[in-house]
């Protein structure tokens, strides 16, 4: 199902961005098994380049699968259309009335440090506007493990973070809103938290206390979450021969170059003859100025 995703998103580029992330949008509500796709959305493929319009897409895919799984959960949900400074994702529960705003995030296995800017924890907050709860999913070993500043700000402007990890198990156990169980709680987890920490320790890691608390508040056993995490940590050991496979690949193709061919390319690479274009464009257009 995952293949056939990236597929998919190779396939629709070509389209233009709009008409692309319709096609994906479809093609992820059309699916049977989002549990896999949740499982492997969390990482960004190598082989999709930095800033592409495959990058683009692939990040409104995990919009999509976000989005589909809240309606897995009992929610009213969609993505919302490409807009600067808004949640990607609003969800509405149908029972209890509250609305969320989401941002879905991924990221490559080979992205070395990440900071609080990656997470964009206080933007979300902002985002949310007249929702009631705001609401990071990421994936849940790229959350800091110590101390960070997004903890802090989840606390402060109460956004939950989720992870992939913990939508899988929600939905494993086929949890869905209902007059009997909202999910509220686990939306407004911050909240709560926020007036137990005391001011030195707002830094520190509470994934393990929100894991706790979400496996408390659907009546499981903490047990069962921690097998699907050594479960998720297989799943991951697998991508990443994958990812490691693609870059090995990559470089015994530039290791058979010919040294015309591995000129060229490093020019290309650095994109030189682009600067000298545009170092020429803003000379001509000195005198027009």
């Amino acid at each position: 199902m995952y293949i056939e995703l990236i597929n998919e998103i190779f396939e629709s580029a070509p389209l233009g961005f709009v008409s692309a992330t319709n096609r994906l949008v479809d093609y992820i509500d059309s699916i049977d098994n989002l549990l896999e796709l949740i499982q492997q959305i969390g990482t960004i493929p190598e082989s999709i380049d930095h800033d592409s319009t495959e990058e683009k897409l692939f990040a409104k895919a995990s919009d999509a699968v976000l989005s589909r799984a809240f309606r897995e959960l009992g929610l009213r949900s969609t993505v919302i259309a490409e807009r600067a400074d808004a949640a990607d994702v609003i969800a509405t529960s149908p029972i209890f009335g509250y609305t969320l705003v989401a941002d879905a995030k991924a990221f490559r296995m080979s992205r070395t440090a990440k900071n609080q800017k990656d997470f964009k924890v206080t933007a979300l907050s902002g985002w949310r506007k007249d929702s009631d709860y705001a609401v990071l999913c990421s994936p849940y070993f790229q959350y800091p493990r110590a101390r960070s500043q997004i903890y802090e700000q989840a606390t402060t402007h109460n956004v939950a973070l989720l992870s992939w990890e913990h939508l899988a198990f929600l939905l494993k156990h086929n949890i869905k809103e209902s007059e009997e169980l909202s999910l509220a709680p686990i939306w407004n987890f911050c909240e709560n938290y926020s007036h137990s920490v005391v001011v030195a320790e707002s830094k520190r890691c509470f994934i393990p206390e929100y894991s706790d608390f979400i496996v408390n508040q659907i009546g499981c056993n903490y047990g069962d979450f921690s097998t699907l995490i050594e479960c998720q940590i297989e799943i991951i050991k697998a991508r990443g021969g994958i990812e490691c496979g693609y870059w090995e690949q990559q470089k015994a193709e530039i290791l058979s170059f010919t040294r015309e061919k591995a000129i060229s390319e490093l020019i290309k690479s650095r994109k030189i003859d682009e600067k000298i274009v545009q170092i020429e464009s803003y000379i001509r257009g000195l005198r027009n100025a």
